[in-house]
């Protein structure tokens, strides 16, 4: 059956390069990695910094649009990990375009200790990479409040992007970041 694996968590959590590598080494024949925060990059007016509390309009268009594709994507075969700081307050696009096409969801948080994923995100050098360590640390504790996030939370803290693949795939395997 295909899915779509959400991988989640703060700025600076590892969540790019974590979904791409399981994409590349799922042992499905399609995978894909949708990077959510791309269709940022598409408006072209009226666009607020999606960390900004005035963004959150904004924000649950961007996440439902995002959700369609991934489940277009998927429901053509393709085993989708999208990539994003995508809380639990932004699941019911997800969870309504996965109902609807009958597909597996997955939801996988990413999350350092705070230091951690501020100075991470801080040392980012990406095209667009958010750096500001303050926001990583506010999305980082928005995070951690959430009871939602503790199940499907993977401490990544010190580990390294291997470490943190395995730790994925696992929970993957065992059905732990399945979303009802």
């Amino acid at each position: 059956m295909s899915r779509i694996v959400i991988v989640s968590g703060p700025p600076g959590a590892g969540k790019s390069t974590v979904a791409r590598r399981l994409a590349q080494r799922i042992a499905a024949p399609l995978a894909m990695h949708l990077r959510a925060d791309d269709i940022y990059t598409y408006v072209q007016k009226g666009f607020t910094p999606p960390w900004m509390p005035e963004a959150h309009q904004q924000n649950l268009v961007l996440a439902a649009a995002t959700a369609v594709q991934a489940a277009t994507c998927a429901a053509g075969g393709y085993q989708v990990f999208v990539d994003g700081v995508v809380g639990p307050w932004f699941l019911d696009p997800w969870r309504r375009e996965a109902a609807a096409r009958d597909l597996d969801l997955d939801y996988v948080v990413l999350m350092p200790d705070e230091d951690e994923a501020a100075a991470r995100a801080a040392g980012r050098q990406g095209l667009g990479d958010m750096t500001d360590a303050e926001v990583a640390r506010r999305v980082w504790r928005t995070f951690r409040n959430q009871p939602l996030v503790e199940r499907h939370r993977i401490d990544s803290t010190g580990l390294d992007v291997g470490q943190t693949l395995d730790a994925a795939l696992v929970g993957l395997a065992d059905g732990r970041f399945r979303l009802g």
